[in-house]
């Protein structure tokens, strides 16, 4: 109910939600014709000179775009995602020529062709040249345009890594070929399916059967998630599937939950400071994304240390915290309990002491670091 309502307002009130966005043209000499674009950057876009963004292509731009490119928004606002490139191809008057496909063969021919080049070879470089970009790339569509995302999963190399499939309507032999290409793929991707109990019979029915084949895969690398949204049309499935599709997609990236802090963290057998930096190795690895770990993390490791009395570790979650917020009181409150649950009060009560000057940080501040640091005066009577 709550992704509908949220969907429904992006709808309805968009400048609410939306950043910067850019309306453009790109010459293309592969369509022979200009395409228009819609561009969406993220909102401190320009202040941050030095960051890059994933991109995400959404076909049917002229529909698409406003609810994906305002989730996106809400969703990254809030840290869950990362802040993206949304880039909106508008086919109000193209879409069925841009995903023509042969008869015979089943791949992309003509006029789907030369859109399939369009988006290869002169949309992509156009905006990578232009804009801050890192290597991580999704691509959407909506039933014929999203059978015709698939066709960049075939390639050697896809150029996509995330494919999100909004009730696509299938090219005969294109749920063999999807299978093969993921089931054989030595690098990680991400593959979204969606359909509806109200969708169109013809399409939920092949939907649902690709749904049992992709269940058979077996490949570490593939990342697959399916829904079938109850009571929605073909049409009102999308504004169901964009949250959850973007959210699974980069679940790696979201803030450590409450149920991994229960079900992981907690776990005696497992290293929460590890696992902490697993997570951001992971970030940077799939996404390209080199993120500073949030403070929130943080605490969440340092609450599972002091609940396992993992002591020992959390002399390197101090270390981490140095790195990562060095003008803080962060990583002297970290090694200061490290000092005083190990066997040296005197050192932890100097180490306190030494916070005054440095940058207040959650609850952390100057009179709480020398409450701190009174406290083991008075019980060791230093």
């Amino acid at each position: 109910m709550q992704k509908k309502l949220l969907f429904l307002l992006i709808l309805i009130v968009p400048n609410l939600f939306i950043g910067q966005t850019i309306y453009q043209k790109i010459k293309s000499a592969k369509l022979g014709e200009d395409r228009e674009l819609k561009i969406q950057l993220p909102r401190n876009y320009d202040q941050n000179k030095e960051k890059k963004y994933p991109i995400l292509v959404v076909l049917d731009g002229d529909y698409l775009f406003e609810p994906v490119s305002g989730n996106v928004d809400y969703y990254s606002y809030w840290e869950d995602i990362p802040e993206m490139i949304v880039v909106g191809i508008n086919q109000s008057s193209s879409r069925d020529s841009d995903s023509f496909y042969d008869e015979n063969t089943f791949l992309p021919a003509g006029t789907g062709a030369s859109f399939f080049e369009f988006i290869g070879m002169e949309l992509m470089p156009f905006i990578e040249s232009n804009y801050r970009t890192a290597p991580f790339r999704v691509i959407m569509g909506h039933d014929y345009t999203s059978n015709f995302i698939n066709y960049y999963l075939l390639k050697e190399n896809p150029l996509f890594q995330g494919y999100i499939n909004l009730s696509p309507d299938l090219a005969p032999e294109m749920e063999n070929r999807v299978f093969n290409s993921l089931q054989k793929s030595p690098n990680p991707i991400w593959y979204y399916l969606a359909t509806s109990t109200e969708d169109i019979s013809s399409l939920k029915e092949k939907i649902l059967n690709f749904d049992g084949q992709l269940k058979k895969l077996d490949n570490k690398n593939i990342h697959y998630n399916f829904d079938n949204f109850k009571d929605a049309s073909h049409y009102t499935l999308v504004g169901n599937a964009i949250p959850k599709a973007i959210e699974q997609i980069f679940e790696t990236y979201r803030p450590i939950s409450v149920e991994e802090y229960n079900t992981v963290l907690l776990q005696t057998s497992v290293s929460s400071f590890e696992y902490l930096v697993k997570k951001y190795e992971n970030i940077q690895l799939l996404f390209g994304i080199d993120k500073q770990i949030r403070l929130n993390d943080f605490m969440a490791v340092y609450n599972a240390m002091e609940k396992t009395r993992n002591w020992e570790q959390m002399k390197d979650l101090s270390k981490l915290a140095e790195k990562n917020y060095p003008t803080t009181m962060l990583h002297t409150y970290f090694a200061a309990r490290f000092e005083e649950e190990t066997g040296n009060p005197k050192k932890a009560m100097r180490i306190y002491q030494n916070a005054y000057g440095q940058d207040p940080v959650l609850f952390l501040n100057t009179d709480f670091m020398l409450d701190k640091a009174n406290q083991i005066k008075v019980d060791f009577n230093y």
